[in-house]
C-alpha cells in the first residue's frame, strides 16, 4: 500500500488552542504536505506574469507611494494573499504570515498552552468545532458551534483564524474572557477560562463490566502523531486483559493527522474495503487499504456526536462501512476535505484544501456528517448553556425565559425536580432552588443569583461525568453485550 507522502502537519490549534498548533486549529485538521517538487515551485514563487499580476503589482505600487498614510509592502501583500483565501470561500484554507507560522511551528515542537477547543471560520464568525476532553474549555462548558463574540473585550469582527487564536492563546494560569453566541439561546454568554497546559496525551482506556461481561473502552481526544502509539498500547492491554468487546469514544474529537487513522485502522479494520478514499480536484481516487486480513474475534462499536469532525469522521466511516461495525451517538461535524500545509521560502505557510476525501464506500460527509446507525441523544443538561445573572437581576417566582427553562435542566441534573423544564419559573422550581441552596449550604432564598448558579453548572458537569447518565455509553455496552451473547 502506498504510504502518505511528505512530512504531515497538523495546523492544530484547538483554541488553545491548542492554539498553538493548528491552523490554526481551526481545523486541527490533519494536513498532508505538498510533495517537494510542489513546494519547491510554490517557494520560488515561478508563476507566470499577466495582466492580473501586473494589475496587483501596480495597485501595490499606487498605495505604497501615494497612501496618505505610510504603510509596508509586506503589509499589503499579506493582505492581498488573505484576500485571495478569502475568496475561495472555505474556512479550512488560510494563509499563515511568517510571525504566525513560527508561532504555530513552535507550538507543534512543545506544550500547548491555552483552553483546549477547536475553532474554525464559520462565514465570518470564529465559531467552534469542539473543546478538547479534559480541558478548561470544556469543564468551563464551551460546546461545538458556540460563535465566539468578543475576546478580552474586544470584537472578533474583522478577525482571520489566526489573529482569533493568537488572543485566545497565553501563559498557563492566565485568564481569558470570552463572549460566546449559543445558537438557540436569546442572550450571550460569557465565559471567563483560565488557561493551562493541555496535555499531549490523546487515548484514554480502561475495562468496564456489564452483565458479567469485560467490555473494553478506549476514547480518542484527537489524532496526533502519537496517537496510534498510544491506541496500539491501550488495545493490548485491553486483549491481553481478555475483553470481551470494544467500544471506541470518538465524540468531541476534532481531528488530526490523517496517518495515525491509517494505523489505527491497521489494528482494527479488515482489508477487503479502503479505509479511506483520497479524490483530488480531476475526480481521481486513491484508495488507502488496511494491512489487517479478518476482522478481530470481538465485537466493536464506536460513538460519535457533533463534535466528531475531520479524521474522527474518517475512523468512524471505517468502522461501519469497511468494518461492518455499529455507530451510536448523533450526526458528526461534516468534514470531508484534506488540507496541504505549505512552507514558502520567507518561512510563511499556505494551508490550502487540495482534496476529498470519501468513505470506504465512496461518500463524501462533507457538511453532511455521518448519522449512526443508533441515534441516541443524552439527557438535556448534558446541553444547557452557563447561566450569567447580573448583579440585582435574579431569576425567581413568575419569570419566564430560557435561562430559566437551562436552570431548571440543571436542577434536574442536581436531582432536585422542578416540575417543570418549560422557563417559567413555578412555585415548585422556587422550592426545588431553595432544596439544592441548602443542599449546598447557599442562602435558602428560592431565586437563582451567581453563586446559585455556578454551583448548578458545577453539579451539572458532575453529573455529565457519571457513566450512568451517559446515554450513549450505556447504548453502546448494551449492544456490545448482546453481540457477546449471540
Amino acid at each position: 500500500m502506498k504510504k502518505f507522502s511528505g512530512k504531515v502537519v497538523a495546523l492544530l490549534m484547538a483554541i488553545s488552542l491548542i492554539v498553538g498548533a493548528a491552523g490554526a486549529y481551526a481545523v486541527f485538521g490533519f494536513v498532508q504536505n505538498h510533495n517537494q517538487q510542489s513546494t519547491m515551485a510554490a517557494s520560488a514563487g515561478s508563476v507566470t506574469s499577466d495582466k492580473e499580476t501586473a494589475k496587483l503589482k501596480a495597485i501595490h505600487d499606487l498605495i505604497e507611494k501615494e497612501y496618505f498614510r505610510k504603510i509596508s509592502s509586506t503589509d499589503l501583500y499579506d493582505g492581498a494573499i488573505k484576500g485571495m483565501i478569502e475568496a475561495l470561500n472555505d474556512p479550512f484554507s488560510s494563509y499563515m504570515s511568517t510571525k504566525t507560522a513560527s508561532d504555530f511551528n513552535q507550538s507543534l515542537s512543545s506544550s500547548f498552552e491555552g483552553i483546549g477547543a477547536e475553532v474554525q471560520m464559520v462565514g465570518k464568525q470564529v465559531t467552534i468545532v469542539s473543546p478538547i476532553k479534559g480541558t478548561p474549555a470544556e469543564k468551563e462548558g464551551i460546546r461545538p458551534k458556540d460563535v465566539i463574540v468578543k475576546i478580552n473585550g474586544k470584537s472578533t469582527e474583522g478577525l482571520d483564524i489566526n489573529q482569533a487564536v493568537n488572543r485566545i492563546r497565553g501563559k498557563k494560569g492566565t485568564v481569558v474572557r470570552l463572549v460566546i453566541s449559543r445558537p438557540g439561546t436569546s442572550n450571550d454568554l460569557t465565559f471567563a477560562i483560565k488557561r493551562d497546559t493541555i496535555p499531549i496525551r490523546t487515548v484514554e482506556s480502561k475495562m468496564l463490566k456489564r452483565n458479567g461481561q469485560s467490555i473494553g473502552y478506549i476514547a480518542i481526544t484527537q489524532f496526533n502523531e502519537n496517537t496510534d502509539q498510544e491506541f496500539s498500547k491501550a488495545l493490548s492491554k485491553l486483549e491481553g486483559d481478555e475483553m470481551k468487546g470494544l467500544i471506541i469514544d470518538v465524540r468531541g474529537n476534532p481531528g488530526g493527522y490523517l496517518q495515525a487513522v491509517e494505523k489505527i485502522g491497521n489494528l482494527l479494520i479488515p482489508s477487503k474495503k479502503p479505509i479511506v478514499q483520497i479524490e483530488d480536484r480531476a475526480g481521481k481516487k486513491q484508495p488507502f487499504y488496511s494491512t489487517l486480513k479478518k476482522k478481530k474475534n470481538y465485537p466493536i462499536t464506536a460513538l460519535i456526536d457533533g463534535g466528531s469532525a475531520s479524521a474522527s469522521e474518517i475512523l468512524a466511516g471505517a468502522l461501519h462501512e469497511a468494518g461492518g461495525y455499529p455507530l451510536i451517538g448523533v450526526k458528526s461535524f461534516g468534514k470531508g476535505t484534506v488540507q496541504q500545509g505549505i512552507e514558502l521560502s520567507d518561512k510563511s505557510e499556505l494551508k490550502l484544501t487540495t482534496d476529498k476525501w470519501l468513505t470506504p464506500n465512496g461518500n463524501w460527509i462533507h457538511k453532511k456528517g455521518i448519522k449512526p446507525t443508533i441515534e441516541v441523544k443524552q439527557p438535556d443538561y448534558f446541553y444547557v448553556a452557563p447561566i450569567t445573572v447580573k448583579k440585582g437581576k435574579n431569576l425567581k417566582a413568575d419569570q419566564t425565559s430560557t435561562i430559566i427553562a437551562d436552570a431548571q435542566k440543571m436542577l434536574k441534573a442536581a436531582d432536585h425536580n422542578p416540575g417543570r423544564v418549560d422557563g417559567y419559573f413555578s412555585d415548585q422550581t422556587a422550592q426545588a432552588v431553595k432544596a439544592f441552596q441548602k443542599e449546598k449550604k447557599l442562602p435558602t432564598t428560592g431565586e437563582i443569583d451567581q453563586k446559585t448558579a455556578d454551583a448548578l453548572q458545577q453539579a451539572t458537569l458532575t453529573a455529565i461525568k457519571k457513566q450512568q447518565n451517559d446515554r450513549q455509553l450505556n447504548t453502546a455496552l448494551t449492544e456490545i453485550t448482546k453481540e457477546i451473547n449471540k
